[in-house]
């Protein structure tokens, strides 16, 4: 049960770090100072992740690996967006 609580801990704090990015890249309306090859990089270890939680059918690598991962995608989104127009 404590692993659990732990597992969730950690994965809160380590989503959580992508929002401000997110909302730095929204509010600047510019990803020029993102790394595209870094973020797809951290994105295809994040979805290994996620799956290996689904394999295992543990929650707490799901649920963090699952949000920080759409986090991920909003970020690449924003920047290929941003860094076209």
């Amino acid at each position: 049960m404590f692993t659990d609580y732990l597992g969730y801990a950690a994965g809160f704090f380590t989503t959580v770090s992508f929002v401000p990015q997110l909302i730095q890249i929204w509010r600047s309306k510019s990803g020029k100072d993102i790394s595209i090859w870094m973020m797809l990089l951290f994105g295809t270890g994040i979805s290994s992740w996620f799956f290996y939680g689904i394999f295992l059918v543990n929650w707490p690598i799901i649920v963090a690996n699952g949000v920080t991962l759409l986090l991920v995608v909003s970020v690449i989104v924003l920047k290929v967006y941003y860094d076209r127009q």
